[in-house]
This record gives structure tokens, sequence and C-alpha cells, in this order.
């Protein structure tokens, strides 16, 4: 397959109260885990099946299509097969993704996005400050087997590019760097507090099982894709054998607000230096070793924001705008994501693609709440020209 030139179509199949905040309108549940919990039952499911018919559709791959979008990631939660409740399954709605995907000439990498009890603590884990799921071996026999039954209905599928064993497995370094139990407080405090980071030797064990269950199932040249657990040099021995596995693809998620939440300093020069002489550098040694590809990042920033966001934090984290934040004007902005653009571009290059995060996102990017946050928004930033290359 030709260079990747993808687009996430997160917050479809696994919510995200942050991309669409009126989802979740009239409870008090931050993450999906809660929200049928909250509200009532037929509420509950009208929502989903609403929510579901209208944010993705067939005419959404005509418009990627459109973009130059090749390929898009799909998140599926791990309710995705029905057999979790309170929650309702998805597969139809991914039976359609795939066979619009064909149609019109993309190919899909499905992504186990969530797994039970939390693989991160992220809000985007299914389950907000909880990080449970590797100290518990039935949630992790039940991740199992719902990669195995995705590989069995689509491992022949012609738009398959692969299956991502599982999304942003949180490891010790990010669980500190984020503060992950202060920025993602748990709404049980049990749970909360029994939460760990996962380790890399449990990934490294978790990785291989789970190839060894996918891999059967695909036809030649479909992929099994494994997250670096924002651990980007720490696979540099794991899976290189081309025989046995000759169909491996790492992926990385690389958002400059990670790299802020590090203590890069909010000015362009300061990321610059960052992407030229850190993360180049590591993605190039990496990509010696193994197919890689970004299978998230945007061009958001706070210097385009005009104010601090704290690492990405937003108004659902009680991060906004404050009265005094300079406005930048759009010209201001442009300048910026294209220059980032292009810097980032160039090192995606260095691997086999990328997927933007995300497609489209719901709330309402000219108030002020939301001030600079139109760039996680894929149709946005093409409508504005704010990318610098022509594949968009």
């Amino acid at each position: 397959m030709s260079f990747i030139n993808g687009a996430n179509l997160g917050n479809w199949l696994v919510l995200e109260k942050w991309m669409s905040p009126q989802t979740f309108s009239g409870s008090d549940a931050d993450d999906e885990f809660y929200l049928p919990r909250t509200i009532s039952r037929d509420d509950y499911v009208n929502r989903i099946r609403q929510h579901r018919a209208e944010y993705i559709s067939e005419r959404d791959f005509v418009l990627l299509r459109g973009m130059g979008v090749n390929s898009v990631r799909l998140p599926v939660p791990y309710f995705v097969f029905g057999d979790v409740e309170p929650f309702i399954g998805c597969i139809e709605e991914v039976d359609n993704a795939m066979r619009w995907a064909e149609y019109y000439g993309l190919t899909v990498l499905l992504d186990l996005h969530t797994a039970p009890w939390g693989q991160n603590g992220f809000d985007n884990g299914g389950i907000q400050g909880v990080c449970q799921w590797s100290q518990r071996p039935d949630a992790v026999e039940f991740t199992l087997s719902v990669l195995e039954r995705l590989a069995q209905r689509y491992g022949h599928h012609p738009a398959l590019y692969g299956i991502e064993i599982i999304n942003e497995p949180v490891t010790e370094g990010m669980w500190k760097c984020m503060n992950l139990p202060a920025r993602y407080p748990a709404r049980d405090p049990e749970l909360g507090a029994a939460s760990k980071p996962n380790t890399l030797e449990f990934l490294y064990s978790f990785y291989t099982e789970a190839y060894d269950r996918i891999n059967p199932h695909l036809a030649e040249g479909k992929k099994v894709v494994f997250h670096d657990a924002f651990e980007l040099m720490a696979w540099q021995d794991f899976m290189t054998d081309k025989q046995r596995y000759p169909n491996v693809v790492l992926d990385t998620h690389q958002y400059l607000m990670t790299a802020e939440a590090g203590g890069v300093a909010q000015n362009m020069e300061s990321y610059l230096s960052y992407l030229k002489n850190k993360l180049q550098p590591d993605y190039a040694a990496v990509c010696k070793v193994h197919d890689v590809i970004c299978g998230e990042w945007c061009m958001f920033n706070s210097l385009a924001c005009g104010y601090d966001t704290k690492g990405g934090q937003s108004v659902l984290n009680g991060v906004e705008a404050d009265s005094s934040a300079k406005g930048l004007s759009l010209e201001e902005r442009t300048a910026i994501y294209r220059e980032l653009c292009a810097a980032q571009m160039g090192i995606w290059h260095l691997g086999v693609g990328h997927y933007y995060w995300n497609y489209k996102i719901l709330f309402d990017a000219t108030t002020k709440t939301w001030q600079g946050w139109d760039s996680w928004d894929l149709g946005r930033c093409v409508a504005f020209n704010w990318f610098c290359d022509s594949q968009h």
C-alpha cells in the first residue's frame, strides 16, 4: 500500500465527552462507562442510536476521499459485539464502515480503543481515572477474545489494513507526565485508588499473545498494529523477527500538547527544536527496525490558542481561556499551523503513514471557551488551508 494519509473516526463508536458535550447533556457523567448509569435506559438507547446514525455516514467517506484521505483508523469499544451490559454493541456500524471504505477506495485500521476496567485512565479509555485492566486476568482474556472475533470477521475483508491490539495503554512515564489521577479523577475513589500504570513487561507478553490470536485469521498482507504505550524507544528488540512477525506495525501518538506537558515551552522555537532535535531522531531510529505509523497527531498547541492550555486540558477539565487571553487572528494561526504541519509531516514521512485526530469535532469552536481548539478537526483544517501537504 502507498503512504497512509489517514484520519481517525474518533467519537463515533467510542464516545469522548469533550468532542461532543451535547451527547452527555442531562448527565453528570464524564465518560462512557457512567453515561448509561446516569440517565434512563430509553434515553441512553435513543441518544446513542441517534449519535451513531448522524455522526458518521456514507457521505463522510465521500468527503474523506475528497480530502485526499486514503485510510481511516476506526476506534471500537470492547463491547463492540453487544455482549457487555449496559452498553449497546456497534458491530453493524463497523460492517457499514468496512463496506463504505471498500466502495470509496479507503482502507480501515480497526483499533480496539477501550478495555474492561480501563487500560489508561483517560476519558477515551471508557472509564476515567481507572486503570485496572492489566490487573484483572478475566478482563485481559475478554480483550483477547474480542480481538480474535474481530480478526475472524474482518481478517479477509478487502478494505482491512490491519487490527490494532489496544489503544494507548499507559505506562509509568505517561502516568506521571499527565499527573493522571489529578487530571482524570475517578468517579469511584476506590476504583481510582486501586489503579496503576501497566508495565512494559505485561505489554510485551500481552502483545505477543494477541498477535498469536489475531494473525491466523488474517489474509496475507493484513497488519497487526501495536501501540508504543508512549515509550517510543522501548520496542527496538520487540517483534523484529520478520519471519516470525512479517506483518507488524508500530503505532505512536505524538501530540504537541503532550510535549508541552513534558516541559516544552509554548513558543514556535521550542516546538520546532523539540520536533527536530528530539522526536525526529527517535522516530528515525525506530523506523529502522519497524514499520511505523503516527496513529494520532494534530496541530493543536497552546501558542495558537493564545493561552496556556496546561497540556491540552479543556473547559471540561476546568481550563479555559481567561478574559486576558489574546485571541490570535486567523492569519497568525494559519502561519503557526502551516509551519508546524510541515515539520511534523516531515517526520511522519520517515514511516509508513499517519492518521490525523480527528476527522470531526462537535463543540462550538466559535466560542471563547474553545478558542483555538478547532485545529482538532480535519475538515476545518482543510477548509482554512492549515495543511502544508498537498495530499490534503
